[in-house]
């Protein structure tokens, strides 16, 4: 199996480049050590200096200060080789988790179009639950949970949590992981803060249940038919881009996984001094 190589690219030149360097740390631990345990990838990530100089072979993830309207973090360069924009500002650390994100999602679908088909789903009242019929489900790994709440942290960088490939099994079985973390409890389950994309089979039409808004109940959106000059993914998620701006100021971060993670870091870096300390 091929290794996938990463690379953490900062564009704004406002970033502190140790925060920078040591996510690129963790986020490496969570694909050598985390997301091979549910799917098949062998991928690294690095740390890159200067965005002129992307080596042969990374794919970058590029932190920037500000998308385009109604583009979203995927992209594919002009020789189809995937590549990711995250949103990111020295005044906020939750671009981490974004970032974790775009990842996970990028090394489990590279070109943005793989689907899975499974039972269907509805809203029951603040609960998302199966239907009768089937859906043809976009796999974006990180879309049903990807609230700040459900992540989790390496090294005091806050990462985000992943479906795993069970999560589309056709029934719930007692001790079966349907994210890394655990919290999702059963197939197909999107938690408060998430989403997921389909094709409903019995309209031909793409739809999504989203609970992005944690504090009101889910709700169904009708999408249409794709775009078909763009990869399905690139597609979502510049739709997802509209609707989250027709939010507005809605929607707010959960600075409490953020406020834990300096805490962690705060702590590791003073053992890493008494360490040092040991061999000088």
């Amino acid at each position: 199996m091929s290794l996938i190589q990463i690379g953490i690219v900062d564009k704004t030149k406002k970033l502190d480049p140790s925060l920078v360097h040591a996510t690129a740390v963790a986020l490496n631990v969570q694909v050598v050590r985390d997301l091979p345990t549910q799917w098949p990838i062998t991928a690294t990530v690095q740390y890159l200096s200067d965005p002129a100089h992307i080596p042969a072979g990374v794919w970058p993830v590029f932190l920037v200060a500000k998308l385009p309207p109604g583009e979203g973090g995927f992209h594919m360069d002009k020789h189809n080789q995937p590549y990711a924009e995250v949103i990111a500002s020295h005044l906020n650390e939750s671009w981490t988790i974004d970032a974790s994100h775009e990842i996970l999602e990028m090394l489990v679908d590279p070109y943005g179009n793989r689907m899975q088909s499974s039972k269907a789903i509805q809203i029951q009242g603040m609960d998302v639950v199966d239907a009768p019929g089937q859906f043809s489900y976009l796999v974006e790994s990180a879309d049903p949970c990807e609230a700040d709440n459900f992540g989790y942290q390496i090294q005091g960088i806050a990462v985000s949590d992943f479906i795993t490939p069970h999560f589309y099994d056709p029934v719930e079985t007692a001790g079966v992981k349907y994210s890394f973390t655990g919290a999702i409890k059963r197939p197909r389950q999107v938690l408060p803060g998430g989403y997921i994309s389909y094709v409903n089979l019995a309209t031909n039409n793409w739809e999504q249940i989203l609970w992005v808004d944690p504090n009101a109940p889910p709700s169904k959106r009708v999408i249409g038919s794709a775009n078909g000059a763009k990869s399905l993914r690139m597609w979502i998620d510049g739709e997802m881009s509209h609707y989250k701006e027709g939010l507005g100021g809605k929607l707010s971060r959960d600075q409490a996984v953020l406020k834990a993670g300096q805490d962690s870091r705060a702590e590791l870096s003073a053992l890493a001094k008494t360490r040092g300390a040991m061999f000088a």
